[in-house]
């Protein structure tokens, strides 16, 4: 019995899954999004919890020339650590943008737009698509944030949640 011969596919790979980071994940995120193809990637971190979670499939859209607004999610390469991050934009400012985590203390500081590399586009958990903050809902997120009232808020409401949600799963 001969042995079907598979023909090669750029973009996959025996199990449908290549594990990349760092650079190598930064460079091929660049290629596919200078192809105008969208990125999918396993999200790893907890600094944009509770909207993305660690592993949760992110899909970063490209820019395609069209500036990104206050409350998107974003895709950057962080000018000093060099790494991908992914952070919401708080504000625009000499042509840059300061960005931040949703659960993180601070922003990143006023980054270049030439380090942007998309936007988030898409998240899904668990199979499941997952609201980021869209329309009006992500620019009230990013005044939140800006402000120092996300955490807090965010906090509260778990403090008033989890009782429930212990008495649900009993």
């Amino acid at each position: 019995m001969r042995s079907k011969s598979l023909k090669p596919c750029l973009y996959s790979v025996p199990g449908g899954v290549r594990a990349l980071s760092g650079s190598a994940l930064q460079e091929f995120l660049r290629a596919v999004l200078a192809r105008g193809a969208p990125f999918r990637f396993k999200a790893r971190g907890f600094s944009m919890h509770p909207f993305i979670q660690d592993g949760d499939v992110v899909t970063i859209s490209p820019l395609g020339g069209r500036q990104p607004r206050m409350g998107d999610v974003v895709a950057f390469v962080h000018p000093h650590t060099r790494k991908l991050v992914v952070h919401r934009i708080l504000a625009r400012r000499d042509g840059g943008y300061l960005l931040r985590g949703d659960n993180t203390p601070e922003s990143e500081g006023l980054i270049p737009s030439e380090h942007l590399q998309g936007r988030v586009a898409r998240v899904e958990r668990n199979g499941r698509r997952v609201r980021v903050g869209q329309g009006m809902a992500r620019l009230l997120i990013a005044f939140l944030s800006r402000h120092d009232l996300l955490q807090p808020l965010i906090f509260q409401a778990w403090r008033a949640l989890r009782p429930l949600m212990r008495r649900t799963a009993a």
